[in-house]
């Protein structure tokens, strides 16, 4: 996964930003735009809003290119309790949660509480999404489809992300899984499309053998 953390420091706190993960979903420059301004150098100025204010908006990046770095003894970003995955149409699964992506072979690739997952194919920075899917034209419903997933019994502990190569993307632990039209279930293991032809998206039905996907 590539990573490229610009900090922007400021008095009392500072922003990370890491830029191969932001897709634009533009939740920092609406929720704070005296902070978070792209038409300006430096777009990102910290003094100019409270650092709980600050924190506010930052938690709601859903793919986890900005955090939060305080100064002031202040509160962090909370640990969030349950963990969630909720498709977006014709695009990534943005998760929040205790999540962990690891290797087939155990290796931590990355530890954090908001990710953006590719579900298209086209991204080179798999298995995080990059916005490919839209030069792509991904089409995914967002729709829960049967799978054959186990219920969840409980919501807490880690989430798990096992990205296979040249296939699926495997997922363990508790997991509430949303559509885009609020439909949910909750699940503690299964296995996720990542190829973007399955035809039982979001789960995998083995189409990325036959499509030729080809992934770390």
């Amino acid at each position: 996964m590539k990573s490229k953390v610009l900090r922007y420091s400021g008095e009392k706190v500072s922003v990370n930003y890491d830029l191969p993960r932001c897709i634009h979903a533009a939740e920092c420059v609406h929720g704070l735009p005296r902070v978070f301004d792209p038409n300006r150098k430096p777009w990102i100025e910290p003094d100019t809003a409270d650092p709980d204010e600050l924190l506010r908006v930052v938690i709601e990046c859903p793919t986890g290119a900005l955090h939060l770095e305080r100064k002031d003894g202040g509160p962090d970003e909370p640990m969030p309790k349950l963990n969630k995955a909720s498709m977006e149409a014709d695009g990534p699964v943005y998760v929040h949660g205790r999540i962990e992506i690891v290797t087939a072979q155990g290796q931590l690739l990355l530890e954090d509480t908001r990710v953006a997952l590719c579900r298209c194919g086209a991204s080179e920075n798999k298995p995080l999404c990059d916005g490919g899917h839209v030069k792509a034209e991904f089409r995914g419903s967002g729709t829960l489809q049967p799978g054959d997933e186990a219920p969840a019994t409980g919501h807490t502990g880690k989430l798990k992300l096992t990205p296979l190569p040249n296939g699926p993307l495997l997922f363990e632990g508790p997991l509430q899984l949303a559509s885009a039209t609020g439909e949910s279930v909750p699940l503690t293991k299964g296995a996720l499309c990542r190829c973007g032809v399955s035809e039982n998206k979001p789960y995998c039905d083995g189409s990325h053998g036959k499509a030729g996907f080809l992934a770390e």
